[in-house]
């Protein structure tokens, strides 16, 4: 056995324990750090050939894992742009170059262009929504822009479906061929009447008039115009026709004849195709009443506020209600996580040993849930790292008493005199 051989194995062990020591430190500095994944130090034996009569000491070697597939608790706040994901995958950022990468770290916020940044300064990336769904890369980055939720845009949102679930009373009387609505003439009368308010492309207002007038026993008629072509104190007759005329059948039941038509499609005056569904409307024995009424479309206006669901879409909120989707959150997923490359801002980046980069959508593919008002906290339980670290200061003093017996046998060694 060579005396080297034992300062070797002693440097050895003091070299590994304070590779563990330096985990340690870094778990303990980032135990408060949003979606940080601890690492631990592994042990492996380093063996050196040794012959029946003597022994040459190895040492240990050291491999640092990281733990990035841990899930870490999900804890509630206050802002909208505080996201975490609950399960499996990556967002995907990019720093100052460009360049992409995956993190956890979800603590957004909106810089002065709007662009959501989190606390290390990554753009969070996403699909623009414009207004389709956009091509996908499964595996890449392409087509990826940074998510943004400020700026003073205007939008409008033109209308293109709308209802109306009304009871029309079955004792009215009918109104005779001639002075039906759909013929707008002077003479034209109706059984009922409501109005809807529909947006052009432009955002404007368009008044729809609708017209009930009962033909038969259980038939009626159901006329719609643009009421700006109305006369003078809004009746009869329009300066221009019908937008469309339907007819409605109801049973011996007071209900809709489930094998006739009960909607309607036509084109909103400067607007765009627009379908008015007059689905469960009745026919009893009761006085004219809506029961529901919608239409979609919103006026030219600025957000109001901004939704983020749990499957990534990004929804900016007008006036009355309206959700327009403006973005859509990718998530990505590496078969080997916790072989990810740790860089600083805690970002990861993919290698050969972690496989390919595959882009998807939450709630889709094994891929987890977008949380908004939620981050992920760290996943370093700290009572274990102070254990870690007295163990890891005793495995080093242990090694540092080998390390001085080999020296002081080296002196000795060194003293002999003939």
């Amino acid at each position: 056995m060579s005396l080297y051989g034992v300062l070797r194995t002693g440097v050895s062990g003091m070299s590994a324990q304070a590779n563990r020591l330096s985990t340690v430190a870094d778990n303990v500095a980032n135990v408060n750090t949003t979606g940080y994944k601890g690492s631990s130090c592994e042990f492996s034996s380093m063996v050196l050939s040794s012959s029946g009569s003597s022994y040459d000491s190895g040492g240990v070697l050291t491999d640092v894992r990281h733990n990035v597939a841990a899930q870490g608790g999900l804890v509630g706040t206050s802002s909208l742009s505080d996201l975490a994901i609950s399960g499996n995958g990556f967002f995907m950022v990019s720093g100052p170059a460009g360049t992409p990468y995956l993190t956890r770290a979800g603590s957004f916020v909106p810089d002065a262009d709007g662009t959501l940044v989190n606390a290390a300064g990554f753009s969070l990336l996403g699909y623009k929504l414009d207004p389709d769904q956009p091509s996908v890369t499964l595996n890449g980055y392409s087509n990826l822009v940074p998510v943004g939720l400020g700026g003073p845009t205007l939008s409008a949102t033109p209308s293109s479906l709308g209802s109306i679930k009304a009871n029309l009373p079955a004792a009215a009387s009918d109104v005779l061929a001639g002075d039906l609505p759909s013929s707008n003439s002077a003479t034209s009368t109706y059984t009922d009447k409501s109005s809807l308010i529909a947006y052009d492309n432009l955002g404007g207002e368009v008044k729809l008039d609708i017209y009930f007038a009962k033909t038969g026993a259980g038939n009626w008629e159901m006329s719609v115009y643009d009421s700006r072509d109305s006369a003078p104190g809004g009746s009869f007759p329009y300066a221009a026709g019908p937008l469309t005329t339907q007819s409605l059948v109801f049973g011996s039941d007071g209900k809709l004849d489930p094998f006739q038509a009960s909607s309607v499609t036509f084109t909103i005056p400067g607007g765009a195709d627009f379908t008015l569904d007059a689905g469960g409307s009745t026919q009893y024995a009761a006085d004219y009443s809506v029961l529901s009424a919608t239409v979609n479309g919103a006026p030219a206006s600025e957000p109001k506020d901004v939704e983020i669901s749990r499957d990534g879409f990004v929804y900016a909120i007008y006036d009355g209600g309206t959700r327009v989707p403006v973005f859509r959150i990718p998530l990505a997923h590496v078969t080997s996580p916790d072989l990810l490359t740790p860089l600083a801002g805690n970002v990861f980046q993919a290698s050969s040993e972690t496989g390919g980069v595959t882009v998807g959508f939450a709630q889709s593919g094994g891929l987890g849930d977008i949380m908004s008002k939620t981050l992920e906290q760290s996943t370093v339980d700290l009572a274990t790292e102070l254990t870690t670290m007295i163990d890891a200061q005793r495995g080093y003093t242990a090694n540092s008493k080998v390390f001085q017996t080999g020296s002081e046998l080296m002196d000795v060694i060194v003293n002999l005199k003939r």
